[in-house]
């Protein structure tokens, strides 16, 4: 439920903040909002999972070897890879 930064140090105290604010709040909503968030990141982290793969297959492929070549050589790439999925 909470994402914060905070400065070297001051992670104990923000906590503690944070968790007084939250007991302060309606439990039930907190509750099933937990519950949700958690159940969408049951459904979607394979998702996600699978998207980071693939990622790593493209800027493993010989496209992507082309693409840095022609980078460093200052010429326009030429991109042979495969085009099927």
């Amino acid at each position: 439920l909470v994402s914060l930064c905070v400065d070297d140090g001051q992670e104990q105290a923000r906590a503690l903040e944070v968790a007084v604010q939250l007991a302060g709040m309606a439990q039930a909503a907190i509750r099933w909002t937990k519950h949700t968030l958690n159940h969408w990141y049951r459904q979607a982290g394979p998702i996600f999972d699978a998207s980071l793969a693939y990622e790593f297959y493209g800027f493993g492929g010989p496209d992507a070897a082309e693409g840095l070549a022609s980078h460093r050589e200052k010429r326009a790439p030429s991109f042979d890879g495969p085009t099927s999925e």
